[in-house]
């Protein structure tokens, strides 16, 4: 077998069938892979079942994890098992094409100071997910995009949101964040990083390893020119609540790590009030949506 030119982070969780077809389209990628499958212990049998499909292929190693660790601990362990030099973190529900990984490596190749890049992650509509370009969602900018005012920022920057307005970019573009769904990241950046912080169980983890690798001098991009089919809902469809509840506990995290606004106390008392506020007026219509279901 020839040596791995990327190992691919795959982190499940109930991510149900759709875990299969990930995995077989990773493997038909054009560069030699291998694919490292960390399992946050699944009920649905489909992590076990791969494992029994791949039993002969040294290319796919399934871990299973007695207990959910969430995301980036997952992937954490993962990365200990992987054997190249290049990563591409993945989830379960995103679909590559042959040429995918290949196109990555040629950005990384015509941006050696690149630390982390992404892809254009769409919709089955093809319709380009806003979170593929994301600012720091300061305190001000989360603002903006909650109330409306981003759609302002024309008129003054100061009206500047979360999202970037306009179409995708078709080019290679230097950024702030690239969605977590699909990160090709040098070995040497993440171990430089230190890998995903621990802290976050789900959500905003992408966040907080593209602002520290920002921080620590490296470039985030964006390949406008790629794009990667993302089948949202698989484990997250499953828990509606658990997911928000995680990624509120998130968006905390982040705020207190990096926002300038957290220095103040009464900041951080309205913030978090507010942040867990709006947790507890959402969380019972995603309750309720997923009993009808």
């Amino acid at each position: 077998m020839p040596q791995a030119a990327v190992s691919i982070l795959i982190v499940s969780a109930d991510s149900g069938d759709g875990v299969r077809e990930c995995v077989f389209r990773a493997l038909d990628s054009s560069p030699p892979v291998e694919i490292v499958l960390v399992d946050n212990a699944s009920r649905d049998g489909v992590p076990q079942a791969i494992a029994r499909e791949y039993a002969d292929d040294a290319r796919v190693r399934v871990v299973c994890n007695g207990a959910n660790l969430g995301f980036g601990p997952a992937v954490n362990r993962g990365v200990k098992l992987a054997n190249a030099d290049m990563l591409l973190i993945l989830n379960p529900d995103c679909m590559l094409e042959r040429d995918t990984i290949a196109s990555l490596l040629e950005v990384l190749r015509a941006y050696p100071a690149a630390g982390v890049i992404g892809a254009v992650v769409c919709h089955e509509n093809g319709q380009p997910d806003r979170a593929s370009r994301r600012r720091d969602p300061f305190l001000r900018r989360s603002l903006n995009q909650l109330t409306g005012r981003a759609r302002r920022h024309a008129e003054n920057a100061r009206f500047e949101g979360v999202d970037v307005p306009g179409p995708m970019p078709d080019h290679v573009v230097e950024t702030e964040n690239i969605s977590g769904a699909l990160m090709l990241i040098p070995r040497k950046v993440f171990e430089q990083l230190g890998g995903f912080d621990e802290g976050y169980f789900l959500h905003c983890e992408d966040l907080d390893l593209c602002r520290r690798a920002r921080d620590a001098g490296f470039k985030v991009l964006l390949a406008g020119n790629v794009c990667v089919l993302h089948r949202k809902g698989g484990s997250s469809g499953h828990r509606p609540v658990f997911v928000s509840r995680h990624k509120h506990r998130g968006m905390w995290r982040w705020f207190r790590k990096f926002d300038p606004a957290a220095r103040n106390p009464l900041m951080r008392a309205l913030v978090w009030s507010g942040i867990w506020t709006h947790f507890a007026l959402t969380a019972p219509g995603l309750a309720l949506r997923k009993r009808k279901q």
